[in-house]
This record gives structure tokens, sequence and C-alpha cells, in this order.
């Protein structure tokens, strides 16, 4: 199992390109069911779960083939995949292949709403969380489809087609809102989406839905309207910029010291973690190229943060921006909304001398004047990023293991940051 070395204490200069948003690849991906045409997808991160969910849609009958890169291009430039669902070969997705990521459980969607019928495998367990598909499954019972569960499986029926359906969530889901609105898509009649997730990623596959042929209207609202239509079409779609990562470096960028220049992030994206990075003391500022981030060295300050549904300050950024503030000059109260047990991060920053005091879902970080380095065990994707930050940062060599969080996540990690002047090798065991 790979691990990666870091010596901290170097800044960081140059520039970072931003690779095309999983969170929004993914869904996207998935959509390739919905039509027997191709959806040429570009901008395409080279991650773990790209290439499982890949895996994933060829069980289902999906065709696949990606583009090469162009001579001269850069190693981390951006990939297009060309998805082609002609024929779906199989409507149930086993348990060996949903339990190595939940987002496939997504696929139950497009296969109900296409072939009237979908078994799927219930996901396992999270680390970060439980994450239930109770509201997934209400999109589709709302939509006029039968659900059995039975033997870990959800087996879901509509052998005449799903109907449009007006479907008021409890609480905001960015997967309830991705099944809506695929299972919408196609469905008979008009659908209303209420308390809909306002996220980026929402908004991207709303944008490649319509291109197909779908009939969207409000996405990025809490409100989305969806007349469905008979068939989609293929279409070419691009991703949108990972907020994700943009904002992963931006933080790294704030910790080390240094100039970076995030090629092709997008401030509207991230607009609520920049605002709490400039808080801490680091200058941002928005080029025709992207978000310049830079810190001369001066003290941090200490930032409150509650993290909180799109447009508010993202969960999948709460344990970089505790990172952030192990080294600020005071106290910071980090509040976590999204997900419970999305701490585990802390006893593994504590090993580089971190104070962090936890009460229920909060987070009291008090600023030391240096972290050590140390060995450290990566927990789950953003937790482990975060480790990495505070290493860079850090005094003396630290090793983080477990990375194949890290490769489900962020693209040519290391090599983005070397370029950029950090001291960060990949080790990978024997045998």
């Amino acid at each position: 199992m790979d691990r990666i070395r870091i010596v901290g204490g170097r800044t960081l200069e140059g520039r970072i390109p931003i690779s095309g948003a999983k969170n929004a690849a993914l869904p996207l991906m998935i959509a390739s069911l919905l039509t027997s045409e191709t959806l040429t997808l570009e901008n395409m991160p080279n991650l773990a779960d790209v290439s499982m969910l890949l895996r994933i849609l060829g069980h289902h009958g999906v065709d696949y083939s990606v583009d090469g890169r162009r001579p001269g291009e850069m190693p981390h430039a951006s990939r297009t995949i060309h998805l082609s669902a002609r024929a779906i070969v199989d409507t149930m997705a086993p348990y060996e292949l949903v339990s190595k990521m939940r987002a496939s459980f997504w696929v139950v969607a497009p296969l109900l709403a296409r072939m009237g019928e979908a078994k799927v495998s219930l996901p396992g367990g999270c680390a970060i969380g439980t994450r239930p598909v109770d509201l997934l499954i209400m999109v589709l019972e709302r939509l006029g489809a039968s659900v059995e569960i039975e033997a870990g499986y959800v087996h879901a029926r509509a052998q005449k087609g799903l109907r449009g359906a007006e479907i008021r969530f409890p609480k905001v889901t960015v997967g309830g809102t991705h099944t809506a609105l695929m299972a919408a898509s196609l469905a008979h009649g008009h659908t209303r989406i209420e308390n809909a997730a306002c996220e980026p990623e929402i908004v991207d596959l709303a944008d490649c839905l319509n291109k197909m042929g779908a009939k969207i209207k409000g996405a990025g609202q809490t409100a989305i309207e969806i007349e469905g239509v008979g068939s989609l079409s293929g279409a070419r779609h691009a991703v949108l910029p990972d907020r994700i990562e943009a904002g992963t470096y931006a933080m790294a960028v704030a910790m080390t010291g240094g100039d970076v220049l995030l090629e092709g992030a997008s401030p509207a994206l991230l607009q609520s973690a920049l605002d709490a990075i400039e808080q801490a003391g680091a200058g941002v500022s928005v080029t025709n190229e992207g978000i310049r981030v830079r810190r001369n060295g001066a003290g941090l300050s200490p930032v409150d943060v509650t993290t909180a549904p799109f447009p508010g300050f993202p969960t999948d950024l709460q344990a970089q921006f505790m990172a952030l503030m192990t080294v600020a000059k005071g106290c910071s109260r980090i509040t976590e909304t999204i997900f419970e047990n999305r701490f585990m991060h802390v006893q593994e920053l504590a090993r580089f001398g971190a104070k962090i005091r936890l009460e229920g879902d909060i987070a009291f970080v008090e600023g030391v004047e240096s972290l050590q380095g140390a060995p450290v065990m990566a927990t789950d994707l953003r937790a482990s990023v975060s480790l990495v930050i505070a290493a860079l940062a850090a005094e003396g060599e630290t090793v983080v293991n477990r990375v194949y969080h890290l490769d489900r996540g962020f693209e040519h990690l290391e090599e983005k940051l070397s370029r950029c002047g950090a001291l960060v090798e990949r080790l990978s065991n024997p045998g």
C-alpha cells in the first residue's frame, strides 16, 4: 500500500491547474445510462473513483473510450471520455461493485427510468456517517415506482414508466436531488422538486441533461421544475472545475506561505471558503486565469466556520481548514452540521502537535507555534488531504499512510505540489 513522504517547511510558488470536479463527474457518468447515444464528457479527472465507476457502468453494458493526451500537453491535462449505453445488458448492480463506491447506488435512477426496473445493492457503511438512501428511495416511490428492500438489495419497478410528481425533501440532499433529476427527466408529465440541493454539481448535471434533451428549469435554486420527455440523446459536456480541490490548494498556500495561481478555478463555486481564507490572513485575488492565493509569512488569524449546504462553507473543506487553524494565533471554532463522525482527522492532526478539543459537533482549535512532522494515517478522502496540508507546514518529515484515499479525489497531487516547490514523494511498498 502506497505512502506519501513530505518534508515540510517550504513555501509554495507557481501554478496549479485545477482538475474537473469529481463530485460532478460521477453523476454525469451515471447519466450516460439514460440514453442509447454517446455522451462525451470533457475535463474529466483521472481518479480512482472515475476508473471504478467506468468498471461499474461497464457491468451494465456501457462502452467507453478515453481520448489520449495530445503531444506537448502536460501529464495532468484533462481527459475526454466517451460513454455509450446502446443496450443495457444488466439492470442489477451487485454488492461487490456498489460496496466499493457509494455514489454508484445512483445508477438505480437511470436504470429504472429507462428500463422500468432496477435492482441495486444497498451501499455499505461509510467512515464519515451513515448517509442513508431513504430519501433516494422516497424519490423513486413518489415518481410511481414500487420499491422493495430484500436481502440487502433495493428492487425498484415501474413497468409502465415513471410519473411526474411533487417531491419535497425534508432536508437538503445532494444525492436525492441527483436521483430526482435523472429519474424525472424520463418520467411522464411534470415534476417539481422542493428543498432541492443548490450545489454547483447539481447545476452541472442539469445543464448536461438539458443538452441531452431534458427540460429542467431552476437548477441551483431550492425549487426545480422538470417536464419529462420520451427519450434523451447524446451530448458533449465539459465538467466544471473542482471547487474542493481549489479550496484545498488555497488552504495549503495559506498554511505554508507563498504565491500560487490556481488555474481554471472559479471563485463563484467556493466564495465562502475564500472569505474564510482571507479572514485568516491570506491574500485572495481573481484573475482571468483563475484564483491567486498568497501569504507573505505573517501570522494567521483564528476564524470560526460552520459547515452548511452551498453556498455555505463546504463540509468537504472542513478538515483542510482545521489543519490551517492549528497554527493560527488564537482559538478558532469549527462546527460540522452536515455529517456526523466527521472529526476522525482530529486524532491524526494531534500527532503533529495540534491542540484540538471536541464537544459534540464542534471542534475548538487552539493554535500552536509550529507543527512537528509525524507518521499519520488517512481515514477518509478529505481527512487525508488535511494531513498533507499540515505536513507541508510541519517541521521535519511526515509519512502519510493509506493514500489510496487521496487517489480517489485528488489528481496528480504529488506532481502538482512538487512543481510549486514542495518536497513530496510517493513511496510504494514492495509486494
